[in-house]
């Protein structure tokens, strides 16, 4: 980066190799406040005599110029003197650069050294941008407004100096970013620098590429057609005038391009304050529209137009003094209206974008469905084709039991997979649990480990008169408690008598049992008779067979054994569907209502069960 003086330049200013001596020895936060120093250096002299070039010379070779283009690329909002330093700083570069002859390196300087100066400068500008906009105090607001002025200031000295840096200005997208923006006092700012550019080099915009070229001319269309602020429709105007002007082949793009401009202009902004302009400007629209067959029309209306142009300036004032009037009490009214306006564009082509999607799953889907159901009568045709007529039935019950078991394996799945939801947060809790359990369980395992170990230690004895007294503790306990003495006889005695009553209990247990099943039997044999009697027909309707029924008594168990079985065999049939809340149910278990049902009342083992 350095510039190593030459052996001619051992006259230099003091004052300038006394300041770059402190900036190479100095921090990196204390550089910018060394250099605004550079500002009395440069004031000394007088523009464009030889002592301000030959300063400018040695500012350039001993590397001042790079620490100010350096410089304006840092965060200044953690440095000493803030933003108002780095503003500073882009006043001093660019009078540094302009005026100045650089006789070594040209092609340095002025393909690497100044595009570079330019970036940096619009690159701060864009920070002081994005920082007013973000600004709520009005006092911070102007201050930052005012440094965003003295760097586009900065820029438009730059530029004038070095006319070759008109193109590199206009394909810079720091540039195009700065010109985009919906803030009404910086686009109006942004819009008199690209007014300079193109007064210092008209014919600039035929340079440029040409997607950069329509990149300006539809922000400024743009401008035009969503805002009603008298200034930027003015300067707008003025820009999109002198475009028209200075590139005559430009005029044929604006027609072509933007069809709806004239009607734009003419609709939205006449009697604003700026018609002479607006009218140059149709003009030339017309003239370019209509070619040789307008004559006659533009002659016409300038004969009208100067009977009408001191109305339209009548008119222009007062609707003017209206909108001022009318923008005092609406502040930034139209920047939240854009600002809601595209946010509200931008909503409904993400909802557009997202609906088509939907209808493409959705079409895309539906196929995939056909296709598998085309796919699954294939299937079936073919089999048919090949199984016998025979076993076609067969086939169909077994594919329906299949269906069947895949249908009852989804609901159980599903059915599933909601219960483990349900207990998703217990089973959080439960593993939480073990997991700090077994954490804890480690430490103290751990914390016992590192405890040492202590030496072992024999239990002290005891003495002789310790052991005296205890011995004599023990025998006075003896005396008074006597344990009691049985002798051998007296245990056999309590033997026997312990046998017998044994004995007694379990004889008298086993005829109570006999005697308790003797009379459930003859219960359920009472309660059989009664309920045949209550079912039997009238004596008028009896046969032979009926009275075989009351006659042995294993026909009517028979008879209940059948219709059980019966019942049973009913339940093991039932559809899959009937079955569906019973899939935890034994398969040789019949529920109780089923059989209720059927029965009644069903007396098994000699027991009845209602």
């Amino acid at each position: 980066m350095a510039n190593t003086p030459s052996a001619g330049l051992a006259a230099a200013d003091p004052r300038i190799l006394a300041l770059a001596a402190q900036v190479t020895e100095s921090r990196e936060q204390d550089i910018p406040l060394l250099l605004l120093n550079l500002k009395g250096i440069l004031n000394i002299a007088s523009l464009g005599c030889e002592e301000s070039k030959k300063i400018k010379q040695d500012i350039y070779n001993y590397d001042l110029t790079q620490y100010c283009m350096l410089v304006l690329r840092q965060d200044h909002s953690r440095l000493r003197g803030g933003w108002a330093t780095a503003a500073q700083l882009a006043e001093i570069l660019s009078h540094c650069c302009v005026g100045l002859e650089v006789k070594e390196d040209t092609e340095e300087f002025y393909k690497k050294f100044l595009p570079s100066a330019i970036d940096n400068l619009l690159f701060l500008g864009r920070r002081l941008q994005a920082r007013f906009i973000r600004a709520i105090k009005d006092e911070e607001k102007q201050d930052f407004l005012c440094w965003f002025q003295t760097v586009t200031d900065a820029i438009c000295w730059l530029f004038g100096g070095h006319i070759q840096l008109a193109a590199c200005v206009l394909q810079n997208d720091h540039f195009l970013q700065l010109l985009i923006t919906d803030d009404v006092e910086t686009a109006i700012k942004m819009m008199s620098v690209l007014h300079n550019i193109l007064t210092v080099n008209s014919s600039v915009l035929l340079q440029v590429d040409e997607e950069t070229l329509h990149s300006v001319l539809d922000e400024l269309v743009y401008k035009l057609s969503s805002t009603t602020n008298p200034v930027v429709g003015n300067a707008a105007t003025k820009l999109l005038l002198l475009v028209a002007k200075f590139c005559k082949q430009l005029v044929k793009l604006l027609t072509a391009r933007y069809k709806g401009l004239k009607g734009l202009l003419s609709k939205q902004w006449t009697g604003k304050g700026f018609d002479r302009d607006l009218s140059q400007l149709l003009d030339l629209l017309d003239l370019e529209q209509c070619s040789g067959k307008g004559e006659m029309r533009v002659l016409k209306f300038n004969e009208t137009f100067m009977q009408h142009q001191a109305a339209c300036i009548i008119q222009a004032t007062w609707r003017g003094f209206l909108t001022r009037k009318r923008l005092k009490k609406l502040p930034q009214a139209v920047t939240a209206l854009q600002r809601s306006f595209r946010a509200k564009r931008e909503q409904e082509l993400q909802h557009l974008k997202k609906q088509k999607e939907d209808e493409a799953l959705k079409l895309q889907m539906q196929l995939q469905r056909q296709r598998a159901m085309r796919l699954f009568h294939e299937r079936q045709l073919a089999l048919l084709e090949i199984i016998h007529a025979s076993q076609v039935n067969k086939y169909m019950e077994e594919m329906e039991g299949k269906s069947a078991l895949t249908i009852q394996r989804f609901w159980r799945g599903y059915r599933a997979r909601r219960n483990f939801h349900q207990q998703r947060q217990s089973l959080k809790e439960y593993k939480a649990a073990v997991v700090i359990q077994r954490a804890a369980c480690k430490f103290l395992e751990k914390r016992r480990r590192r405890r040492p170990l202590s030496s072992w230690k024999d239990p002290k004895g005891l003495t002789d008169e310790q052991r005296l007294a205890l011995q004599q503790k023990v025998d006075d306990y003896i005396k008074l408690h006597p344990a009691s003495q049985m002798s051998e006889e007296m245990s056999k005695e309590l033997h026997m008598q312990a046998q017998e009553k044994l004995a007694q209990f379990l004889l008298r247990s086993r005829l109570d049992q006999r005697a308790a099943q003797r009379r459930e039997t003859l219960l359920a044999q009472v309660n059989t008779d009664v309920e045949l009697l209550m079912n039997a027909p009238g004596l008028a309707e009896i046969t032979e067979k009926d009275l075989d029924v009351f006659m042995s008594r294993s026909v009517p168990v028979a008879t209940k054994a059948r219709q059980s079985h019966n019942t049973m065999l009913k339940y093991t049939r039932c559809p899959w569907w009937k079955k569906l809340g019973d899939e935890f149910v034994e398969d040789d278990v019949i529920p109780d209502d089923a059989l209720n049902a059927e029965l009644g009342t069903l007396f098994i083992g000699g027991k009845k069960s209602f």
